[in-house]
């Protein structure tokens, strides 16, 4: 089994319940992990044989541009995504931190976790 990890990929983006984080925006990490068998042997040092950190970026980039109201849908379109576009995936998981929520006291984030055990 291979695992495959994107972590703290930092994005800003427009996600939120309440409108002003809508209109404001503010800063979001994002965490992938995918796990898979390979089919061919690895040390043929070919990136065909295993999944581009680059792709799953840029999943996690496209979905972030869709302003929502709950990061719980934006890790959810996330994970879609990658099991879309790599269905030979065993493990997928996916966590959206919101930096800074607006609370009325100081938390560092909070977050969300997407993974089909």
């Amino acid at each position: 089994m291979v695992e495959i990890n994107l972590t703290n990929a930092e994005f800003f983006a427009y996600h939120g319940y309440y409108p002003e984080e809508q209109l404001l925006g503010g800063r979001f990490l994002v965490d992938i992990t995918v796990s898979f068998v390979p089919q061919n042997i690895l040390g043929d040092d070919e990136l065909a044989n295993t999944v581009n950190y680059e792709q799953l970026y840029v999943i996690a980039c496209e979905e972030m541009k869709h302003t929502r109201k709950l990061i719980e849908t934006v890790a959810q379109s996330i994970f879609d995504e990658i099991k879309i576009r790599f269905p030979y995936l065993k493990h997928i998981k996916v966590s959206v931190k919101k930096m800074s929520p607006p609370l009325k006291g100081k938390v560092d984030h909070s977050g969300v976790t997407i993974d089909n055990y």
